[in-house]
C-alpha cells in the first residue's frame, strides 16, 4: 500500500490498520497484566480498615495493605502511621489500623516580664511602698512543634527560644519601720523598748558583705545584699520580721545561709572592712511588733 507516491486513501488505509494493531496489542497487555496480578493476589478475603473517624469491613484480594489502601481510595499524610506496615500481606479477617498524625510548627512572640527588685526604706511607714522604677517587659521569640494524634489531645513542645528584648527591672522600696521611733531608742536608751517589742533574744552574731564569695548579691527574699538586711533561721525567727539592734540599727530578716541555724544571726555590711571589724559576738535582738 505505501508506494512512492501513495495516494491519500491509501494513507488513511495503512493509518488506520496500525492503530487497530497497536489497540489490540495494548488490550492483551492489560489482560495479562490483570492475569498476573489475580494469580499473584489470591482469593478475595474479609478485612476491617479502622480509622479515628470511622471503622468498614472490606473484601478484598490485594496481595498487601499498601495495595488495600489504595484499592480503598484511603490516602495517607507524610505522617500517618499504618499498623500492620504498608508491606505486609494482606489476611483473612484482619484487622488494619490507619493512625491520622498531623504535625506542624508555630513561631509565637511571648512577654518576660520584668524582674522586680525590693529595698528596705527606714524612712517609709510600715506596709508603705515608693516605686523607684516601673520597669519595662522583654519579648522572646519561641519555636513550637505541635503535634496531633487521631484528633486527640494536642501535644506542643518548645524547641527554640531567643531572646529579642530584654526586661528591665521593676525597683521598689518598702517601708520597714519607723524611724524617728528608732531614733528615739537610739538617743534615750532602751528601757521603753518594750513598746514596740514583741521579744528580746540573746543570738551570736557574725558579719557578712554582698561580694562575698558565692554571693549573687540578693537575698532569699529579694532584697539586696547589704546593711539592714540579716541572715537568720527561719525557724526560729520567720523571714520578713523586723527587728532592732543595738549597735546596728533597724533591720529586716530577709536571708538565709547554710550556717545559720538556731539562735544565730548574719549582719549584713556594706563594706569588708566594717564586716571585720564587727567580727564575732553575742547581741541582743529585738523582733519588733
Amino acid at each position: 500500500m505505501i508506494g512512492r507516491a501513495p495516494s491519500k486513501a491509501t494513507r488513511v488505509l495503512a493509518l488506520s490498520v496500525l492503530s487497530v494493531g497497536l489497540a489490540a496489542t495494548s488490550f492483551a497487555a492489560q489482560a495479562s497484566a490483570r492475569a498476573a496480578a489475580m494469580a499473584v493476589s489470591g482469593p478475595a478475603v474479609p478485612v476491617t480498615i479502622v480509622t479515628a473517624a470511622k471503622s468498614i469491613r472490606v473484601t478484598s484480594s490485594a496481595p498487601d495493605i499498601g495495595a488495600l489502601l489504595e484499592e480503598e481510595g484511603i490516602r495517607l499524610g507524610r505522617y500517618d502511621q499504618v499498623r500492620p506496615s504498608l508491606a505486609d500481606p494482606v489476611v483473612a479477617n484482619g484487622v488494619v489500623r490507619v493512625i491520622r498524625i498531623t504535625k506542624w510548627v508555630a513561631i509565637r512572640r511571648r512577654t518576660i516580664a520584668p524582674p522586680v527588685i525590693r529595698r528596705i526604706d527606714f524612712a517609709l511607714p510600715p506596709g508603705k511602698t515608693k516605686i523607684l522604677a516601673r520597669g519595662v517587659s522583654g519579648e522572646r521569640q519561641v519555636e513550637i512543634r505541635y503535634s496531633e494524634r487521631d484528633f486527640e489531645k494536642i501535644r506542643a513542645r518548645v524547641v527554640m527560644q531567643r531572646v529579642l528584648r530584654r526586661p528591665k527591672a521593676r525597683i521598689v522600696d518598702e517601708g520597714v519601720g519607723e524611724y524617728a521611733a528608732l531614733e528615739y531608742f537610739a538617743t534615750r536608751g532602751m528601757r521603753k523598748m518594750s513598746y514596740v517589742a514583741g521579744s528580746a533574744m540573746r543570738m551570736v552574731a557574725t558579719a557578712y558583705t554582698a561580694h562575698c564569695y558565692g554571693c549573687s548579691g540578693i537575698t532569699a527574699s529579694g532584697y539586696p545584699a547589704g546593711h539592714g538586711i540579716v541572715a537568720v533561721d527561719p525557724h526560729v525567727i520567720p523571714l520578713g520580721t523586723r527587728l532592732y539592734i543595738p549597735g546596728y540599727g533597724p533591720a529586716i530578716a530577709g536571708d538565709t545561709g547554710g550556717a545559720i541555724r538556731g539562735n544565730r544571726i548574719d549582719l549584713g555590711f556594706n563594706s569588708l572592712h566594717d564586716a571585720v571589724a564587727f567580727g564575732r559576738r553575742v547581741i541582743t535582738v529585738y523582733r519588733l511588733k
